[in-house]
């Protein structure tokens, strides 16, 4: 996710600073000592998705800035004091800080922040690009029955095309969204909406041509996939 950090005081601000460097998953776009520099950067670029807000700063308050726009990306307040939370949540903030601020702290804000990226991501978005015969060809997440590991490579099985790319199971997982794909098995991903049955250790999953295909499930992954799904069995 890219974000920038808004914050008067410097030393906070670089201790923020070295935290997002050391997180994978974040990118440091801007380090702001005011949030009026930061309504100049929200108003000339759409690419932010989370903000690191302070409350108390001069010229405008991190809940004056908050209030200055209708839609804002993520944002995780970072404040000296707790008095500000409530009013902070009534703009949805995904999480408030106290300072000092630890790393393992500041961790569990983003990893918030990660999961309600990822399910605004996964309601948006409902294809996929696959690269095939030198061409880019966008597949229907619902089209897609399984994916298969083939050693250096992967299958992807829809209803009527095969598709082989150089790419990793678990770089594919990632692409794809968690609430309709699992894994089942270390070489298989399936459709959960397209399974017809499961028997033993086996998923099962009938195509457009009515044949059977069966799914081996590893014993590390089966409690996983029963959980997901809408199982009811006679006690």
């Amino acid at each position: 996710m890219n974000c920038i950090i808004i914050d008067d005081d410097n030393f906070v601000r670089k201790i923020i600073e070295v935290f997002v460097q050391r997180t994978e998953s974040l990118v440091l776009l801007h380090s702001l000592p005011s949030a009026l520099d930061a309504m100049n950067v929200l108003n000339s670029t759409d690419n932010v998705d989370l903000i690191f807000l302070d409350i108390e700063m001069p010229e405008m308050t991190g809940i004056e800035f908050l209030n200055s726009f209708k839609t804002l990306p993520q944002v995780i307040i970072i404040s000296s004091k707790d008095e500000y939370a409530i009013k902070a949540f009534e703009y949805d903030v995904t999480d408030y800080i106290k300072k000092p601020v630890l790393y393992k702290r500041f961790c569990k804000a983003v990893d918030k922040a990660l999961e309600r990226h990822k399910n605004k991501k996964q309601t948006v978005e409902s294809e996929i690009f696959i690269k095939h015969n030198n061409a880019l060809v966008k597949v229907k997440y619902s089209d897609i029955l399984w994916v298969e590991a083939m050693e250096n490579y992967i299958l992807i099985n829809t209803f009527n095309e095969k598709y082989t790319m150089l790419f990793t199971m678990r770089a594919i997982e990632e692409k794809l969204p968690q609430n309709q794909f699992l894994r089942i098995h270390r070489s298989y991903i399936v459709n959960v909406n397209e399974i017809h049955s499961i028997e033993d250790n086996t998923v099962n999953i009938i195509t457009s041509g009515m044949t059977t295909n069966n799914i081996s499930i590893s014993k590390q992954y089966k409690n996983k996939l029963l959980n997901e799904l809408n199982v009811i069995t006679r006690k």
